[in-house]
């Protein structure tokens, strides 16, 4: 097993930086980190608060889910993380919030279509709403890996919160803030009762083309660019 120091203590200043920005409130919420070059992920342990977290806290897991590193319970979405890792192998990062603009949405079923071109070059074609289904339950672990496999890097399970990747934390950071845009952005464009404009379908279609090279070299383990 490698070195995971370096996983735990960034599961960590992420947890703390989410809180401070108001994406993770309490202990609502997890997050997790795919160990480079193993079937194993760091993650955040069940019910504990983040601004006392430290590396020591976080679990390592292997994607059945058996504890190879770590004291605490894990999270009790940890198998949604696993599942999400076995078939997206672009992904390295997750984050599951239940931040506000994007927790309304999952309320009234009402998913984001493109609006901005960021969104479509980093978020996907759209920000879905995937099915209600029991938290910590594997309904919830099946039926969000059913769903993740249109290559889209932000989704909203109804009536529970968000759900966000990227190739790399940093990335799975940026991820959250612009669904929050874009979220708030959509809900104050639905009070108005007027038509909501989206990008033109294909400049859309151009943007996820990027992101789509983006996650095929994270897939090899290659390098990705920032972006804008």
């Amino acid at each position: 097993m490698p070195d995971t120091l370096s996983s735990k203590q960034t599961i960590v200043e992420t947890a703390q930086r989410l809180v401070e920005k108001g994406y993770l409130m309490a202990t609502g919420g997890n997050l997790s980190l795919r160990v480079t070059g193993q079937e194993a992920f760091a993650v955040t342990p069940s019910n504990y608060d983040y601004n006392k977290m430290t590396a020591a806290d976080v679990c390592i897991l292997d994607f059945n889910l058996s504890l190879l590193e770590g004291h605490l319970k894990p999270s009790v979405e940890a198998a949604m993380h696993a599942a999400i890792y076995q078939v997206r192998p672009d992904v390295n990062a997750i984050i599951h919030t239940h931040q506000a603009y994007a927790s309304a949405l999952t309320l009234i079923k009402a998913p984001i279509p493109a609006l901005f071109d960021e969104q479509a070059r980093f978020l996907g074609r759209s920000v879905e709403i995937i099915p209600y289904a029991p938290s910590g339950t594997g309904f919830l672990k099946n039926t969000v890996a059913k769903h993740v496999k249109n290559h889209n890097n932000a989704f909203m399970m109804q009536n529970h919160g968000a759900l966000v990747f990227g190739h790399d934390m940093e990335r799975a950071i940026h991820n959250v803030e612009i669904l929050e845009k874009c979220a708030l952005a959509y809900l104050l464009a639905l009070c108005t009762e007027r038509p909501v404009s989206k990008i033109p379908l294909a400049v859309r279609e151009i943007a996820f083309a990027k992101l789509r090279g983006d996650q095929r070299k994270a897939e090899k383990g290659l390098p990705v660019k920032g972006g804008e």
